[in-house]
């Protein structure tokens, strides 16, 4: 198996792109779609995996570089699994995740008036390797904990403000960003293909 010494990070979300960089090896040489000026392509899957490989495929086709693309949510049972897929697009067009985080509130409060108790959800990371000879390669991560009944900490990105992983008292927004990236499913799925790069 050839390690990968360049790869392609194919996502526009810069919360993101930071933390694959630091997920990958440092001597590997990272690149961003912005650099080539790549718009992120529609992600029309009906699935974390199938959303990745989309991303993946596309920008390694582009750029002719072996690219890591990430599709990631949030699942929350009370909302029958929502938002899932469309984690990112609760966050309207300029990516506004304080509205996002408004509108999960508003979706638990509609759906049970105290929900304090029967607030599971899980953040699932599916991560797609792909070749531009089309090869390709998935793995999936998922941290199981559950939505905090306020908004807490400034660090992290997204909905880490409201999550709060089992076994932990704290939100992802709270959290050491080095402990949140040790537990959370970004480098759960990493785990399973770090092989490929060292």
């Amino acid at each position: 198996m050839t390690k990968i010494k360049k790869i392609l990070i194919g996502t526009n979300n810069a919360g993101k792109y930071e933390e694959i960089c630091d997920l990958l090896p440092q001597e590997i040489k990272k690149y961003s779609p912005k650099e080539f000026q790549i718009k992120t392509p529609e992600e029309t899957g009906k699935s974390f995996e199938e959303n990745s490989l989309i991303k993946a495929s596309y920008f390694a086709k582009k750029t002719n570089l072996v690219c890591l693309s990430d599709d990631s949510g949030l699942e929350i049972n009370l909302l029958k699994g929502a938002p899932g897929i469309y984690s990112s697009r609760w966050s309207g067009e300029k990516n506004n995740f304080i509205l996002a985080i408004k509108k999960i509130y508003e979706e638990m409060d509609k759906a049970k008036k105290n929900w304090s108790q029967d607030n599971l959800a899980r953040f699932v990371c599916c991560l797609t390797l792909f070749w531009p000879n089309g090869k390709n390669y998935s793995s999936t991560g998922i941290v199981e904990g559950k939505i905090s009944s306020n908004a807490k900490g400034e660090k992290g990105f997204g909905y880490d403000p409201i999550f709060i992983p089992n076994g932990y008292n704290k939100s992802f927004g709270e959290m050491d960003p080095k402990l949140k990236m040790s537990i959370d499913h970004r480098s759960l799925a990493f785990r399973k293909i770090k092989n490929f790069f060292n």
